[in-house]
């Protein structure tokens, strides 16, 4: 027992440093991140005049997939302050943006990191008009996430990757 959980532990802090040191991050994830925001940007055909919000951005790889204005929020500022685009340092709980101010709303593998996913929902679907949401499969957050987003959203398409569902969605 004390062995299973010294070992969970290494592996719980060994999954938040990499969100504390964006070389960790990009090294592990950009790959994967970068697939999942293709599919999402061919799915959303946003043009360069959209406004999107990339909720959880990380190091704002977004920048790299779609050729529109980016505003990117993040929680961990080691990782935001790589974005090349407008930033907030912020929760998803709370965003700080008037209603309807985005075109498109993207939270890509992030949602089943925040505190109070529901309320982030809530707020996601005030902000914008669009969204894409990217869900971990293998989260045990998965299935409450999905039952959340199917309560607030119209669910337009569903697209299995490697590992996540990528739902495309409008407001109810």
């Amino acid at each position: 027992m004390f062995l299973y959980l010294f070992v969970f532990l290494i592996s719980m802090n060994f999954q938040l440093m990499e969100y504390k040191f964006p070389e960790t991050y990009e090294t592990l994830r950009k790959e994967e991140q970068l697939n999942k925001l293709r599919i999402i940007s061919s799915a959303l055909n946003l043009t360069k005049d959209s406004i999107l919000l990339d909720l959880g951005c990380g190091t704002g790889l977004s920048n790299q997939v779609f050729n529109c204005k980016i505003i990117g929020l993040d929680l961990e500022y080691n990782l935001l302050k790589q974005a090349k685009f407008n930033k907030v340092l912020g929760f998803g709980e709370i965003l700080p943006f008037k209603d309807k101010a985005f075109d498109a709303v993207i939270s890509v593998t992030s949602l089943h990191n925040f505190n109070n996913i529901e309320q982030a929902l809530k707020e996601i679907k005030r902000v914008g008009k669009t969204f894409a949401f990217s869900v971990l499969r293998k989260s045990i957050k998965y299935g409450y996430i999905i039952e959340l987003i199917s309560r607030e959203f119209e669910i337009n398409e569903i697209i299995e990757e490697r590992n996540d569902t990528i739902l495309i969605c409008k407001s109810l």
